[in-house]
């Protein structure tokens, strides 16, 4: 699985623009095959900075992604609600095997902080 968490901070005049185009953006990644997960959310320290969290299954999928139509729309119009750069990071997770051979699950020690979504 890959994982990919991006940081958008927006301009606060345009910031309705800025959740439309993200929400758009959401729901036309969560249509394509891989995507598990597509996901805006709003930071809780600043409403000003847009958060992205997104899981595919495979980098395949992931790269299928950066050439579809919706992300070349995106792309073109996020310069005109940012306010600085955007910073992401992709993770890629990977199960371990057990002495026999099986599949387990990798635990990541994740904690439950809870944000506003802003996509529905």
């Amino acid at each position: 699985m890959i994982i990919v968490h991006g940081m958008f901070p927006v301009k606060p005049d345009v910031r309705d623009d800025a959740l439309e185009l993200m929400r758009c953006m959401a729901i036309a990644s969560r249509a394509e095959f891989g995507c598990i997960t597509y996901e805006f959310y709003v930071g809780l320290s600043d409403p000003n900075t847009l958060m992205l969290f997104q899981e595919w299954d495979s980098v395949e999928a992931l790269q299928d992604h950066m050439e579809t139509e919706h992300m070349d729309e995106f792309v073109k119009n996020l310069p005109q609600v940012l306010d600085g750069e955007v910073a992401t990071r992709r993770y890629e997770v990977r199960g371990t095997q057990d002495e026999h051979g099986e599949q387990t699950e990798v635990d990541l020690g994740s904690r439950y902080e809870p944000r506003q979504k802003i996509i529905h």
